[in-house]
């Protein structure tokens, strides 16, 4: 692994701080980020203020792609050079990818309540959004029960490790099934605002509100993610050897 990421995850008060800075600069995007989609960008012309779900549903979905990419990344490195580390950074993700899925389909749900006026549609962005959370749920249920069955330390042993990281580079092949959903099918769901074939309009306010809220998302996202790693390295750092109490010896 390399110096700069070991030196994030570290347990030592430099790296502490770093992770602080970092989630300070994360809370200062997410006030600008609020600002500007509660003030500076206008009302939708036909959604209303309901449009303004956006500044929280397209950064979480957002963010759930990118933790699924270091999941596969992590798997990738993990099943190259066999470092436990790697798979660590991937159960971490995984967790943080599925939190943050499951607030994708709870925003866009009420979104599309208050728009199309049902809370569920049998629509290909949310059918497939549903599978992606399954599918990693799945993954982290894997880990379990491999942990159980083996009693290996989840995180901490190859046992577990290598059939998860197998799993997690298959699973993201669903990722670029949910984002063009809206392209290949015909769907009731908006085409993707950002990284599109063909970008449709938007307002530049609107615009500048999205990247403030995409950017805060992605920058907390990274330190939840490296606590959770440090979390998982002091729990699977191996104990220290107990030292044998030495008994005064009487002479005499």
């Amino acid at each position: 692994m390399q110096a700069s990421t070991v030196d994030l995850v570290a347990d030592t008060a430099r790296a502490a701080a770093a992770r602080r800075t970092m989630a300070w600069v994360a809370g200062g995007l997410a006030a600008a980020a609020t600002a500007a989609g509660a003030w500076l960008a206008p009302p939708d012309e036909l959604q209303g203020d309901a449009q303004r779900l956006m500044y929280v549903h397209v950064p979480a979905a957002w963010v759930a792609y990118a933790a699924f990419a270091v999941v596969l990344m992590a798997s990738g490195a993990y099943l190259i050079g066999g470092d436990l580390r790697w798979d660590r950074f991937a159960r971490a993700a995984a967790e943080l990818g599925v939190v943050l899925t499951a607030a994708a389909i709870a925003t866009g749900s009420v979104w599309g309540h208050l728009v199309w006026g049902t809370w569920w549609a049998w629509d290909p962005r949310l059918v497939s959004t549903a599978l992606l959370l399954l599918t990693y749920a799945g993954y982290l249920a894997l880990r379990r029960a491999l942990a159980e069955r083996t009693g290996a330390r989840d995180g901490g042993d190859h046992r577990v490790a290598k059939p998860a990281a197998v799993a997690g580079v298959a699973g993201f092949l669903l990722v670029p099934v949910v984002h063009f959903s809206v392209v290949w099918w015909r769907s009731l769901h908006q085409q993707a605002t950002m990284l599109a074939p063909h970008r449709p309009p938007i307002d530049a306010r609107m615009a500048t509100a999205l990247l403030l809220a995409v950017a805060a998302a992605t920058l907390a996202a990274c330190c939840v993610l490296l606590h959770r790693v440090v979390r998982l390295e002091r729990r699977l750092a191996p104990e220290p050897a107990p030292t044998a109490e030495r008994t005064p010896v009487r002479v005499g």
